[in-house]
């Protein structure tokens, strides 16, 4: 579903993961929507305390897939719903998630969806090889 929607094979990065949700202790957040059995859309991502100096719980979300098929039936939104419903049952009042600034169909779903800018600017920097 992924490859299909990014064009990118990310099956490695999957697997691994799985694989650390399965084996580490943190809480994990992950809702998967089926059709017929065969699975269409998904989010994944944790919960953090902590994180650069936010004191209370706060849901991040890495993942959010709909499979190219089945967008535009509300299967996004279905899974963001139940999603929302089940962090607020374990009283986490925030979800968080980053967007490519330029990737506009996206940010349009998740503006439906409640998301609007943090108050928080991510800054970064390109590091040199071998400096």
């Amino acid at each position: 579903m992924d490859e299909r929607l990014t064009g990118r094979n990310r099956k490695a990065w999957y697997e691994g993961k799985v694989r650390r949700a399965l084996e580490e202790s943190d809480l994990k957040i992950s809702l998967g929507a089926e059709v017929d059995g065969t699975l269409v859309g998904a989010v994944l991502g944790s919960l953090q305390y902590g994180e650069f100096g936010v004191p209370e719980a706060v849901a991040v979300l890495d993942t959010i897939l709909v499979d190219k098929e089945f967008q535009e039936h509300g299967i996004g939104t279905a899974i963001f719903e139940q999603l929302f419903k089940n962090l607020e049952a374990l009283g986490i009042d925030r979800i968080r998630t980053e967007v490519a600034w330029d990737h506009r169909q996206l940010i349009g779903f998740l503006g439906k969806n409640g998301f609007g800018p943090a108050p928080r600017l991510v800054l970064e920097r390109k590091l040199q090889a071998g400096c």
